[in-house]
């Protein structure tokens, strides 16, 4: 059994983490925290959400979380996740991280934490979201510039960055198929007159509204045709089962810096 913590345990990806977890005959709960003074500390991690009550206090302490766990996933802030993935690299835990809105410099410090530890990051966990990446890829490289793509997402109401996570890797994998920088050929805002569109670019488009998990459509438009490819998200239970079986990979694996593609066999 594969001990694992959670911080961020209250949260809403969190509450979903543990249940999954306990759920799991390969894995076990090891711990959870939250920030020193929220409400939820000393709470039962397994009953808040929603399961039988394990035993399991809720802390504030993420070192000792650490110390304690075999792997560690976290759904935290940007800010948040980089002082995890030093925690992971002195503690020698696994890490498993599916934070969106992460900066270069973000990925840089973990790929360096990664030299010690080993570290798997995802913009999405979902198994199906992971096949639109490749495919997208592919699709990309096939249809050339003669067709121009767009990347259409809608989340929640709550969701506080955009384009996601999960637009942006689409973004990278479009531009991977074509072999280019997606940082030269992104167009991330359109307003007023901005002029015909540029042959090339990869746009982006971003709609919040209501609880809706996660709707994700990669168009490629030409004069004659459009190819759609879209994934829609029914539930973030299946982020919670893609991160369990991303940490459950972790064990015995060599120090590095993984991504779905490593566990689904697709690199």
């Amino acid at each position: 059994m594969v001990k694992i913590g959670i911080v961020g345990c209250a949260g809403r990806m969190g509450r979903m983490l543990v249940s999954e977890i306990q759920n799991s005959d390969k894995a076990t709960l090891a711990g959870g925290t939250e920030p020193p003074g929220s409400p939820f500390v000393g709470q039962d991690a397994a009953a808040l959400a929603g399961a039988e009550p394990a035993g399991v206090v809720i802390g504030d302490d993420a070192e000792a979380l650490f110390d304690i766990s075999d792997a560690v996933i976290n759904f935290t802030a940007p800010a948040a996740t980089v002082v995890h993935a030093a925690l992971a690299a002195e503690t020698g835990t696994a890490l498993t991280v599916g934070t969106t809105g992460l900066s270069e410099n973000d990925f840089s410090q973990l790929k360096t934490a990664a030299e010690r530890t080993v570290i798997v990051q995802a913009a999405n966990f979902s198994i199906g979201v992971n096949l639109l990446l490749g495919l997208t890829e592919q699709v990309a490289g096939i249809l050339g510039d003669d067709y121009d793509i767009e990347i259409l997402e809608m989340h929640h109401r709550h969701k506080v960055d955009a384009p996601s996570g999960t637009a942006l890797a689409l973004g990278e994998a479009a531009a991977a198929g074509r072999r280019v920088d997606l940082g030269s050929v992104a167009q991330r805002v359109r307003d007023g007159i901005t002029g015909a569109r540029a042959s090339g670019d990869i746009g982006f488009a971003t709609l919040r509204g209501g609880g809706v998990v996660g709707d994700h459509t990669v168009l490629f438009a030409s004069e004659q045709e459009r190819v759609e490819l879209t994934h829609k998200a029914a539930s973030r239970a299946v982020f919670a089962a893609g991160a369990l079986r991303a940490t459950l990979w972790t064990e015995g694996r060599a120090n590095g810096y993984y991504t779905m593609r490593d566990i689904l066999g697709f690199s």
